[in-house]
């Protein structure tokens, strides 16, 4: 008989049907008459309860029935006698396809701390909290390529070697194949990089920006989604080693453009998961409001449902720096020195408190900021007409601040070379990127989002360690 998914089974609940399936012991619990078995198969949130009677099977039988053992069990489905599920699976015959043993498995039924799950990353997705992140966060690749393609983008697969520093920040892992101990050195004593593999000094891209605005430039819409570095040696609850993006770049775009693109996908991504992930969802939301119970009222978060409402149903407030600053300046949290870092005024780099206040407090609503000073921003952002600032966007939402960072690009020659002047990166070693400036050059524009950054905020997690399957950080590089 062919193996059916329990997520399957649980959506049709077809009473009388004979099936087999195949999954994880979640519990077991019985009588000497009876064994109840809650089954998983990864499908979905929910167990599948299997009943199985002592008297077919035999009692010694069941002492291999521990959690996390894997299963197999054929059966007749019918309705549930009990609460909790519209049917259950009658078994008549089991099949015990891997052993558990119960005293060393870690993943026990029973609460287990972040931590804790974190140094056991290869277990873990077998618990439902991290089974229903998981499943959310491919849900969320699916939207993002399926918002794309029914947009005429086209993905491109840019370098994940390269030697070019897309934002100039210089925390990037380099790849190499000379020796460790004893490198070869040229006439200055710094490592000759001549003789390494690829001829020059060579790293883990921190972005597929510049090689995506060459793209553009000739397929006029396109993005990018893949692994990028940064050697930083952060351990905040918001900061890996390796991490993914998703950077759409379209030409003949200008920063309005740009953020209405930004809202939309935003907008789509949510609504997908609201009506693809809701069980998965609404265990989270449980689970986030457990938590929360401990905090001060004033301290709690927004409950998860909501909180993905307040995006999608909200339109996206727009504001420029300026005007951002001289609200945070004249804030009871900033007049009071309730901020962590106070606002001074034109030229502040804004923290994730001051977005949060503007996005929780000020407006209630999700917020695009533009037009930052041109000192805090990278060469390639388009300089504005005054001189002084950039076309620079930034999308805050609720509780995580900056979610998206994006720009209309610096489409003429003269001021991208002078603003690389200016911050010291060299001409020729980006002759390439000035090529699409001096040929054919166009007003264009793109963003990155950061897709753990953005599965933080669908579900809910306090740490983005908890929502990529196996985390880079410093000091840990386990898997």
């Amino acid at each position: 008989m062919k193996k059916v998914q329990i997520a399957g089974i649980l959506k049709s609940g077809q009473v009388g049907a004979e099936i087999t399936i195949k999954g994880w012991v979640r519990t077991r619990r019985g009588s000497k008459n009876v064994s109840f078995i809650a089954l998983n198969d990864g499908s979905t949130i929910n167990n599948l309860q299997v009943v199985a009677e002592v008297e077919t099977f035999g009692e010694e039988f069941f002492k291999n029935i521990n959690t996390g053992a894997a299963i197999g069990v054929t059966g007749t489905l019918v309705a549930s006698a009990g609460s909790g599920q519209s049917v259950e699976l009658k078994a008549e015959k089991i099949e015990i396809i891997g052993l558990s043993d119960p005293d060393k498995y870690p993943i026990q039924p029973k609460r287990h701390s972040l931590e804790f799950l974190r140094e056991m990353a290869h277990l873990r997705p077998r618990t439902a909290t991290f089974s229903a992140i998981f499943r959310i966060r491919h849900a969320m690749i699916f939207a993002i390529h399926s918002f794309f393609n029914e947009r005429g983008f086209f993905n491109i697969h840019t370098p994940i070697i390269t030697s070019s520093d897309a934002e100039g920040a210089g925390e990037m892992f380099r790849v190499s194949t000379l020796s460790a101990i004893n490198p070869p050195l040229n006439e200055e004593g710094a490592v000759d990089y001549s003789q390494d593999f690829f001829g020059k000094a060579a790293n883990l891209t921190v972005s597929g920006q510049l090689e995506g605005e060459l793209f553009a430039m000739a397929l006029s819409k396109i993005y990018t989604f893949g692994p990028t570095f940064r050697a930083e040696n952060s351990n905040t609850s918001r900061h890996l080693a390796e991490f993914w993006m998703i950077e759409p770049e379209v030409a003949f775009f200008d920063l309005n453009d740009n953020m209405d693109l930004a809202e939309e996908f935003l907008k789509y991504l949510i609504n997908y998961a609201l009506e693809h992930c809701m069980d998965d969802l609404l265990f989270l939301s449980n689970r986030l409001a457990e938590e929360e119970k401990v905090k001060p009222a004033d301290q709690r978060s927004m409950e998860l449902i909501e909180k993905l409402r307040f995006v999608a149903d909200n339109d996206f407030i727009r504001l420029t720096y300026t005007d951002a600053i001289e609200i945070l300046r004249n804030s009871k949290p900033n007049k009071k020195g309730q901020f962590q870092y106070p606002v001074g005024g034109y030229g502040t780099d804004l923290q994730s408190e001051h977005e949060r206040y503007l996005v929780e407090k000020e407006f209630k609503k999700p917020v695009i900021l533009t037009n930052y000073p041109k000192e805090i921003k990278a060469f390639y952002m388009r300089l504005d007409d005054n001189g002084q600032t950039v076309s620079a966007m930034d999308v805050l939402f609720p509780q995580i601040g900056e979610i998206i960072g994006g720009s209309q690009r610096e489409e003429r020659l003269e001021v991208l070379e002078q603003r690389m002047d200016e911050m010291n990166i060299p001409r020729e070693d980006m002759e390439w990127y000035l090529d699409t400036r001096r040929f054919g050059g166009c007003p264009h524009a793109g963003f990155g989002l950061g897709f753990e950054r953005l599965m933080l905020f669908v579900t809910g997690m306090g740490n983005i360690r908890d929502v990529i399957p196996f985390a880079r950080t410093p000091k840990n590089c386990e898997f």
